[in-house]
């Protein structure tokens, strides 16, 4: 047991470690972040000592569960990739433009169209897809229309990390947590639509409130014009993404698995749209583009992890955990618990560890609303801190390229704030919602 509770608590303090001194490797004139792999250390580690057998963490692999990390993984990242090859098309910045072209030169009424734009969107898409897609498109339009960038930036990753709560599929964490504790896409979305208008409505007021006098100043509107880049992929690409979320919301129902779906729908997307280019004779670099902007970063994170966590469940760690948690008030144990967590070793490790430690609890009821207050503190967590996610890294980094005085303490400043009132209204409306229904 020792020697796997040390190795998994190396593993969170280097990975936090090697997050905030951000360290790369250069291969072939790029520079690649190496915090995913952290975690994969720690597991041949965990696997080298002897404190798990190799046999069992291939029978994990290969199992027919729903919790198998390999089903998770894919499911999340066929969802990301169409959701990015419809970004390729420019159809996000498409709608920004559009949004803000209606909102006219009122501030408040641009806050408005952008916040509500993201929110749509990421929940049928994915919440890091939205935020690295729309936060260069809004640093960009802020300065072209002379504003502070701030407020827009801030609500952005907040609807994205808000609204995420409403479907299984908008985010990873969501995906893991609802998968290894066998919840379907109708459940999670009877379940949690009431928590996520809860979440919605309370960060959305306390973002105004917030950025109120900021928004009350002019707007010097410059002119501002973009047409979709392909029109036919475009509307294939959102085809198949309404469709694949269809089937998914289906999939209890139709006895298939959400990840064969979601992996069956990607393969015949890009099949479709590499026919259509080629029949066309067009360039099909749109879709090499589309697969290196993959979240491929996931596979070692959570792969690595997975590993480290189940040395800790065959060692009884996660079961003592949870026997120290007890079963009493799960809603506001394991909300503020995931949330913290989430900050001190990213939201997907956290959803990993969780994942298990809440498998432990017997009372079915209990696990349930155990499992929901994790799901949301994994996604409120995101906009605590920087640290809370890999979408809040590479935020931070995409807006200091525009903005250079913005940091850590700027994002830490307000985030702290919608993130602690967002948390009290989200378990208030989880807790409604095993009471009302």
């Amino acid at each position: 047991m020792i020697p796997a509770v040390i190795i998994a608590t190396l593993t969170c303090v280097a990975l936090i470690v090697v997050v905030l001194l951000k360290p790369q490797i250069q291969i072939a004139h790029h520079n690649i972040n190496i915090y995913a792999e952290i975690p994969l250390i720690g597991a041949f580690a965990v696997l080298i000592i002897g404190v798990l057998k190799v046999g069992t963490v291939a029978d994990s692999f290969i199992s027919n569960s729903v919790s198998n990390p390999i089903k998770i993984i894919v499911l999340f990242i066929s969802m990301s990739l169409m959701s990015v090859l419809l970004d390729e098309t420019g159809f996000f910045e498409y709608v920004a433009v559009k949004i803000s072209q209606r909102a006219g030169d009122s501030q408040i009424k641009i806050f408005v169209a952008f916040y509500i734009t993201i929110s749509i969107l990421t929940v049928f898409t994915s919440n890091d897809v939205v935020i690295l897609t729309f936060t260069p498109f809004i640093c960009q339009f802020c300065k072209k229309v002379n504003v502070d960038p701030v407020p827009y930036v801030i609500s952005e990753f907040v609807a994205a990390n808000t609204w995420s709560l409403l479907f299984l599929i908008g985010n990873p964490t969501n995906v893991f947590l609802s998968q290894a504790n066998g919840i379907t896409f109708t459940a999670y979305f009877l379940r949690m639509w009431l928590p996520t208008l809860f979440c919605g409505i309370s960060s959305f007021v306390t973002l105004y409130l917030l950025f109120r006098k900021k928004l009350k100043k002019p707007v010097y509107r410059s002119v501002i014009d973009i047409k979709l880049q392909d029109k036919t992929t475009t509307f294939i690409t959102l085809g198949f993404l309404l469709i694949c979320t269809l089937l998914i919301a289906l999939s209890s129902y139709i006895n298939l698995e959400m990840w064969y779906i979601a992996l069956s729908m990607t393969i015949l997307l890009y099949i479709t749209v590499l026919i259509i280019k080629s029949i066309r004779h067009q360039k099909k670099t749109i879709l090499a583009h589309s697969l290196t902007r993959a979240p491929w970063q996931m596979l070692p994170l959570v792969l690595g992890m997975f590993v480290i966590v189940l040395s800790l469940v065959n060692t009884g760690v996660t079961q003592k955990v949870a026997s120290f948690i007890g079963e009493g008030q799960p809603i506001i144990k394991y909300g503020i618990l995931s949330t913290l967590f989430s900050n001190l070793t990213n939201n997907i490790p956290m959803s990993v560890l969780f994942s298990s430690i809440v498998g432990e609890i017997s009372n079915q009821a209990v696990l349930n609303r155990a499992v929901y207050a994790t799901i949301i503190g994994s996604n409120i967590g995101a906009f605590l801190t920087p640290l809370g996610a890999l979408a809040g890294l590479m935020f931070t980094q995409i807006v200091k390229c525009y903005y250079k005085d913005f940091g850590f303490l700027k994002f830490i400043k307000y985030g702290t704030v919608v993130a602690l009132i967002s948390l009290v209204f989200g378990l208030i409306g989880l807790h409604l919602s095993f009471l009302l229904f």
